[in-house]
């Protein structure tokens, strides 16, 4: 758990709590942003771990074989991705975004957030070319949409940086940025702050930063 922790990212963790009293109760503390979840055969006589489990910062605890399809779609409906989202959900009003195609590449560019995107990406996703994407995005004033993919990387990048167990390196590589020196250009142009800077904004923060003046492709300054 902890290498894929620190490998990718991660929209929600269930894990048995009995198979691992010590680490897993250490989970939560150090990974704040990342809903968590105890799921194990609890019985009546739990109580005391069940106690811990909310002490230490789990989101919930799901008694195995009760049904778990049910627990799936809970915890479906409770992940860091859609919390994301939430923060992120005036974007396309703040951003100009009205047009069905700049909507429909909003959303494919949140989809990928988790790796590196380019605008050709997008337009083989959406079956058009990067060139009619790229001049059709841009309309009504919207930023390019090089621009707004460096906005939702950076947002992701904010997110990730407020699990304590995270720096800016692990960071950097966990959305596949070639060096932490270049996902602190990327917080430069989106939000004008270092990248440790992102964790204080947040991913709210980092959109409203950007819609104040950093949405066109060159800043001065």
């Amino acid at each position: 758990m902890e290498r894929l922790l620190a490998n990718r990212v991660v929209d929600a963790v269930v894990i048995d709590v009995k198979a691992v009293p010590d680490a897993g109760l250490a989970l939560p503390g150090r990974f704040a942003r990342i809903p968590m979840y105890a799921l194990s055969a609890f019985r009546p006589d739990d109580g005391v771990l069940m106690a811990s489990c909310h002490r230490a910062g789990f989101a919930g605890i799901l008694v195995e074989g009760v049904d778990n399809a049910a627990s799936g779609e809970w915890v479906a409906a409770r992940t860091v991705q859609l919390d994301r989202r939430q923060a992120l959900a005036d974007a396309p009003r703040l951003l100009r975004l009205t047009d069905p195609l700049q909507l429909g590449a909003w959303e494919e560019v949140q989809r990928r957030v988790a790796a590196p995107i380019t605008t050709a990406h997008i337009a083989q996703a959406l079956r058009i070319t990067r060139e009619h994407l790229s001049r059709e995005f841009a309309v009504g004033g919207a930023p390019n949409l090089k621009r707004v993919i460096d906005l939702a990387r950076a947002a992701c990048a904010a997110d990730l940086l407020g699990n304590e167990a995270y720096n800016v390196a692990a960071v950097a590589r966990i959305l596949g940025y070639a060096s932490p020196s270049h996902l602190a250009g990327t917080a430069r142009r989106v939000a004008g702050v270092s990248a440790l800077g992102l964790r204080e904004l947040g991913p709210r923060g980092v959109l409203q930063r950007f819609v104040r003046g950093r949405t066109r492709s060159r800043i001065g300054g």
